[in-house]
């Protein structure tokens, strides 16, 4: 086990499970993160399984178990669960078994490569658990966005020549309403989410893939390698090779 620096009411440590049972239970509520491999565990009487992408959350009192017959490791976070939102709470004490959206994947991905380099300052653990669980709060069903069959057909065509004018036509919509709704409901533009979006899929797939590099600018609409490299140095202050290099060497060291 390795732990990381905190103050509460938030602990969070690195820990890997083997085959044997941890049947546990504690008053303060928990959350299973998995950085790599999978687990099994029992959570109240109910079975589930979670590997990279997922969480597993165990409220206080309750008893739970996680075993795993492959290498593995998982972020276990301990939390005054008074910090949670009563709604986040709620669902996820009615499905502790719960996808991570996206942007909480990323987020993992993060504190994963500040944990591989030592302890992770108090006050970066500060900042990260109000933000990892705001980002799982905003993924909560909510009413069907406006915006759905566009976003729908952004991601299901990441690299296809999308102009606001395709946006809107897909959508029904006209280009000028068409800003509005993304300016309403997701605080950007459609090009701006678009980029974003793009880039999050590159990024996904040079961490875990040895897609090369032309074919991912290629695949997600880029002109061409020396624009994604653009791209991805804005964002990330690297270039795609040594991003990926980055992502193996921390995935090696957590393993």
């Amino acid at each position: 086990m390795s732990p990381m620096a905190s103050s509460p009411p938030f602990a969070l440590a690195i820990r890997s499970y083997g085959s044997s049972s941890t049947l546990d239970k504690h008053g303060f509520a928990q959350i299973v993160l998995p950085v790599t491999g999978a687990l099994e565990m029992e959570i109240g009487g109910r079975g589930g399984a979670i590997g990279r992408g997922d969480l597993a959350f165990v409220e206080t009192d309750t008893e739970h178990d996680q075993m795993a017959g492959q290498a593995n490791s998982a972020f276990i976070l301990d939390l005054d669960p008074g910090e949670m939102a009563p709604r986040l709470r709620e669902q996820l004490a009615r499905q502790p078994y719960h996808p991570l959206p996206f942007a909480a994947t990323k987020l993992v991905d993060f504190m994963a490569l500040t944990a591989s380099a030592g302890p992770a300052p108090a006050a970066t653990l500060e900042r990260w658990v109000p933000l990892l669980l705001d980002t799982v709060e905003g993924a909560a069903p909510r009413p069907k966005s406006r915006l759905a069959a566009v976003l729908a057909a952004l991601e299901a065509e990441p690299g296809a020549n999308w102009t606001a004018s395709a946006m809107a036509r897909r959508g029904g919509l006209s280009v000028s309403r068409l800003h509005v709704l993304f300016r309403e409901e997701l605080d950007t533009t459609p090009r701006g989410w678009l980029s974003a979006m793009r880039l999050a899929r590159v990024r996904e797939d040079l961490g875990s893939g040895d897609v090369p590099i032309a074919q991912l600018a290629h695949r997600y609409g880029y002109f061409d390698q020396s624009a994604l490299t653009r791209a991805m140095r804005e964002a990330t202050g690297l270039p795609p090779a040594a991003y990926r290099r980055m992502m193996r060497e921390a995935g090696t060291r957590l393993r």
